[in-house]
């Protein structure tokens, strides 16, 4: 079966996952760390994209992005997955692939699930089992958020700014969401929805994303057209 395009639109929301090959760890120190988030920051504004949120795990690292063209993520995810992976070989005097094969993506719908996915990806490291709190963990941006620090990586998305009139209000509401947590059912969509690639929104989100491009953005279900109804 032949390979499904990635699905990238400019002025929507991605979710990016890129994993190590098998699972393997693509940090080892403190400094590899920092150099990933010096390279998503340098290349983001080069290639046009406002990052909102990001986690970076032991394993792998989420982002959340809006380009301003429709090859603004793939030239940023090419820039920095190369020369991350050039440093990070030759620091650890290893050679070989670092990653597990292309990063994967999906659109996902603002109003339903963008705040949704910020929580996603502040809770991994809580879920992961090696932070009791989100705020506890350094290599994201959810205290940033929070008020606990500024991070010139992060641009917030417009949806954020509706949390509160004043920063404060908006910090202790984003805490407050992120605090109740994310169900167990949102979380498999959202890891899903990522790893397959199909856009994550409603009918007429799909619908609406179909006329932009010719690359199927829904899986089909049986007897049912896409962005169509029940």
């Amino acid at each position: 079966m032949a390979r499904l395009p990635r699905l990238t639109l400019p002025g929507y929301p991605h979710h990016v996952i890129q994993r190590g090959n098998n699972r393997q760890a693509i940090f080892a120190t403190t400094a590899d760390y920092q150099l990933l988030l010096g390279l998503l920051e340098e290349n983001t504004r080069k290639f046009g994209v406002a990052l909102h949120a990001y986690v970076l795990m032991s394993n792998h690292f989420h982002l959340l992005l809006t380009p301003e063209a429709a090859d603004s993520v793939p030239r940023l995810m090419q820039a920095v997955g190369r020369r991350y992976v050039r440093y990070f070989n030759d620091s650890q005097a290893r050679t070989g692939t670092l990653w597990e094969g292309r990063y994967r993506s999906t659109l996902i719908q603002t109003e339903t699930y963008l705040l949704a996915c910020m929580a996603y990806l502040d809770l991994n490291p809580v879920r992961a089992g090696l932070v009791a709190e989100a705020r506890e963990y350094s290599w994201s941006s959810h205290c940033s958020y929070i008020g606990l620090r500024t991070d010139k990586l992060v641009t917030p998305h417009p949806l954020y700014w509706t949390l509160g009139n004043t920063p404060f209000a908006r910090e202790a509401a984003y805490a407050e969401m992120v605090n109740g947590g994310v169900s167990a059912t949102l979380q498999k969509t959202l890891t899903e929805s990522v790893m397959s690639g199909w856009a994550l929104g409603s009918d007429d989100f799909v619908a609406e994303l179909q006329k932009h491009t010719t690359r199927r953005v829904a899986e089909v279900r049986p007897g049912r057209p896409i962005g169509k109804r029940p």
